[in-house]
């Protein structure tokens, strides 16, 4: 008895290539582990922190307020962490990532050491009466913090973040070579300018794609 033969059906479509589907798998990897380490910083919280920091120093700059400027740009600062915070969860809560909260709290340890350090070293200043190297200091803090803060930013603005952080540490160092009477502009020019301008160079970089 003649055994019948097996038919095989045509495959229907061509086989994938293996070395496409490894680069398929390797993109996918390296996309996921970006978004699961980097932090995403929306350009508006750097613009809402630069507009309140050009409205600190245009008070300062009156001569009435002038005696008052620590505690003006102490509130100044307040505000600012608190809406360009908020707009960093608003932005975590449209995205609905749980994944996004490990960046979150890897940002806010790079950032927030430097900070402290700030808010310790103000006291310390204003109780032994060198107010004047607050300014300086403020700067220079911050600069740091930002510096440290851009490792764990996303590649498309980790640049910009490096670049801006660079711009308030020699803006600090500078403030501390310059008399009193130009603080509150050096203050202005950091936590005002830079804040606006590099918000919106980091909006458009994260718009563009």
């Amino acid at each position: 008895m003649q055994r019948p033969s097996l038919v095989f059906p045509a495959q229907s479509r061509a086989a994938v290539p293996i070395e496409s589907r490894a680069l398929g798998t390797l993109a996918f990897i390296r996309a996921s582990i970006e978004a699961s380490s980097s932090m995403d910083v929306p350009g508006m919280a750097g613009i809402v922190m630069g507009l309140i920091g050009l409205f600190a120093a245009l008070v300062v700059s009156f001569p009435h307020y002038a005696a008052h400027w620590l505690g003006i740009w102490l509130v100044a600062a307040v505000v600012a962490l608190l809406l360009g915070g908020a707009l960093v969860a608003r932005q975590i809560a449209d995205r609905g990532d749980t994944l996004y909260l490990g960046p979150t709290r890897k940002f806010l340890l790079c950032l927030c050491p430097a900070l402290l350090a700030g808010a310790v070293l103000t006291f310390v200043l204003w109780s032994a009466g060198l107010m004047t190297a607050i300014p300086g200091m403020w700067l220079l803090l911050y600069g740091c913090a930002v510096l440290s803060a851009s490792t764990v930013t996303i590649a498309k603005v980790a640049r910009l973040i490096c670049v801006m952080g660079a711009l308030f540490v020699a803006l600090g160092s500078a403030t501390f070579a310059l008399p009193a009477a130009a603080h509150n502009s050096m203050l202005g020019l950091g936590f005002g300018a830079l804040h606006v301008v590099f918000g919106i160079l980091i909006g458009r970089v994260t718009h563009a794609e």
